[in-house]
């Protein structure tokens, strides 16, 4: 069954984010900033593809099929900015060849958003400022 975002005007749906998960994540493994950190940490490529799908349908058409908890992996991780830049770019880039223009802007505008949550606990974090459990 192939699930459509609620919002009438955009229309997103899951094959659309399947291809931009899996456009994504091929390009990713080979960015020598980001790819070194995921290829380290990815142990199964098909399983981490299907969850990330989970979380965009979550995130984008409202599925709540996403189990899991990304603050915490990334808490694990403590990214720098840099590599918050690169993924963001990265993701821009290919959310703007592979979907229409308005789909893009909305994946890239959430990704945007996210990353920014994301930076801010982890900056919390190093600086001993509200720091979560993990």
């Amino acid at each position: 069954m192939e699930l459509v975002s609620t919002d009438s005007t955009l229309q997103v749906t899951t094959e659309e984010i399947s291809v931009l998960v899996d456009t994504f994540y091929g390009w990713v493994q080979l960015d020598p900033l980001i790819g070194p950190i995921f290829n380290r940490e990815v142990e199964d490529w098909p399983a981490h593809l299907a969850l990330l799908k989970e979380f965009w349908a979550t995130v984008i058409l409202g599925t709540r099929s996403f189990k899991g908890n990304p603050m915490e992996i990334h808490l694990k991780l403590l990214p720098e900015p840099r590599h918050f830049e690169r993924w963001l770019e990265l993701f821009a880039e290919t959310a703007n060849e592979v979907l229409t223009p308005a789909h893009a802007e909305l994946f890239v505008g959430k990704s945007q958003r996210i990353a920014e949550t994301f930076q801010r606990v982890i900056a919390s974090h190093r600086s001993g400022l509200g720091v979560m459990p993990v």
